[in-house]
């Protein structure tokens, strides 16, 4: 009896039914997660008022101070730190045609040739050679796995996401570079300005020196308060010689930062005058969520809880069956005796379905490396979103305590200043000691430096917070729950 020709066709369908109902009890997909669901209701810290969500963006250009401006502008051309970013974005994205390549046929050419001698038993004469055969063949061959439950889909998705998340960092470390080019910048205004209070408490206390020596020649003040005026001076001139190194250490920082040579860079703040804090111009959302849709280290947070929760799709499609598909196209020549015959073959197949049975647990094992991944991602960005929503919220609250603390702290340099010179004018009179006007002059330098540092402060909270903030980027697509 004859087999009849139309049997593996009805066997191949019947397996692919078999596979669709499968696949049906596929293992579901975690339940997504909202970025709302990580979120307070609204900010604690006091919002900063003025300026625009522009302004967010390149702040520096409008913070009054053009030195900054040139800075963070030098440093963000040709910095290696960007161009590291951009190499793994371009990674990322060659990653996603690597992934879309499985999608498509495989096609390749192969050749080969072969030269040997060939014979059958009883049929060559005695003490007759054999001929010489020489076979060269040359084909094409095709294959193509077909994506029968999405598994190759899924990770062209995950591709994709891990590209958008590796875009949303190449802005974040554009920000980052900026951030860190004015913490650097503003942590050395704050230092020449220590700088500058401390030469001039040096310069004044030489004075007292010179003066106390004088009057102890003289024979109208004891030596020892003579020593104690000298040794005053000492001591200021040695905090100074130490501030100045301070700042040159932080000046290399800055050289380091903008990639310009020291000498220009020396140039460029000796040019400059030293500028008051600004107003914050930054606009921060009135909801943690809207402002933290403007987060790239969240958004890719975000993008990598896709990229694993679609891996989870694969690894649950390879306990579902594939089915491949070949071909071939090939011609060959085969030489013997002085005579040559040219041959073409081609074939279509084998068109394979297979569903694996036994595998020693590894795709159980793959399944719940998945998972495991999964829920590593989703812990990631949740850590990332609280720690996004302490950074604003810091900042916030620096910012606030800088600007309300500013009217005490001049208000007390101003007093302490008008005590001091009162100080100094009985001193010089005879009608005040020595220790008392040192004493006077410790609380003005006191508080002449709290006045810088609260300055800084001010400074600084508005770069935390545009940092914080995300920089004003803007995620290129509408988001997905992951």
């Amino acid at each position: 009896m004859t087999a009849s020709p139309r049997l593996p066709a009805r066997q191949l369908l019947a397996a692919a039914a078999c596979a669709a109902l499968l696949a049906g009890c596929a293992t579901a997909l975690p339940p997504a997660t909202t970025l709302e669901s990580q979120l307070p209701a609204a900010w604690q810290a006091p919002l900063p008022h003025g300026g625009s969500t522009a302004q967010l963006a390149d702040w520096w250009h409008h913070a009054g101070d053009d030195t900054l401006a040139a800075l963070i502008d030098a440093a963000l051309e040709g910095n290696p730190t960007l161009a590291a970013a951009q190499a793994r974005l371009a990674q990322a994205r060659a990653q996603i045609d690597v992934q879309r390549a499985g999608l498509s046929p495989q096609a390749g050419v192969g050749a080969t040739a072969t030269r040997g001698n060939a014979s059958t038993i009883g049929t060559t004469a005695k003490g007759v050679e054999p001929p010489i055969i020489t076979t060269l063949q040359a084909g094409l061959q095709a294959s193509w796995e077909i994506d029968l439950f999405g598994g190759q889909r899924a990770l062209v998705d995950a591709a994709t996401a891990r590209a958008q998340g590796a875009e949303a960092l190449a802005h974040l470390a554009r920000v980052s570079l900026a951030a860190n080019v004015a913490d650097s910048y503003y942590g050395l205004r704050l230092c020449q300005a220590v700088l500058q209070t401390t030469e001039g408490d040096a310069a004044s206390r030489g004075e007292t020196a010179r003066l106390a020596v004088i009057s102890r020649d003289a024979g109208f003040t004891a030596p020892a308060t003579a020593a104690l005026a000298e040794a005053s001076a000492a001591d200021a001139r040695a905090r100074s010689t130490q501030q100045r190194a301070t700042c040159d250490a932080q000046r290399k920082a800055l050289v380091a930062l903008t990639g310009l040579p020291e000498p220009d860079l020396k140039q460029k703040l000796a040019a400059a005058q030293v500028q008051q804090p600004q107003a914050a111009l930054l606009s921060i959302a009135t909801l943690p969520a809207d402002t933290l849709r403007q987060r790239p280290d969240v958004w890719a947070a975000e993008r990598e809880v896709l990229a694993t929760r679609a891996e989870i799709h694969t690894a649950d499609a390879a306990r579902w069956p594939s089915l491949s598909l070949g071909g071939t196209i090939g011609a060959v020549q085969i030489r013997a005796a002085g005579g040559s015959r040219d041959y073409t073959s081609w074939s279509f197949g084998p068109l394979q379905l297979a569903l694996p049975l036994f595998a020693g647990g590894r795709i159980a094992a793959g399944q719940a490396a998945a998972r495991a991944r999964y829920d590593e991602a989703v812990a990631n960005y949740q850590a990332k979103v609280r720690q996004a929503v302490q950074e604003v919220e810091t900042a916030l609250v620096q910012g606030a305590a800088a600007r309300d603390r500013e009217p005490d702290a001049r208000a007390a340099v101003a007093g302490y200043r008008q005590q001091f010179k009162a100080m100094e004018a009985l001193y010089q009179q005879g009608m005040a000691s020595l220790p008392q006007l040192e004493d006077a002059r410790r609380n003005l330098l006191a508080v002449e430096n709290s006045l810088s540092q609260l300055q800084h402060d001010d400074q600084a909270a508005g770069v935390a917070l545009y940092r914080a903030a995300g920089g004003g980027w803007q995620a290129p697509e509408p988001r997905s729950a992951p």
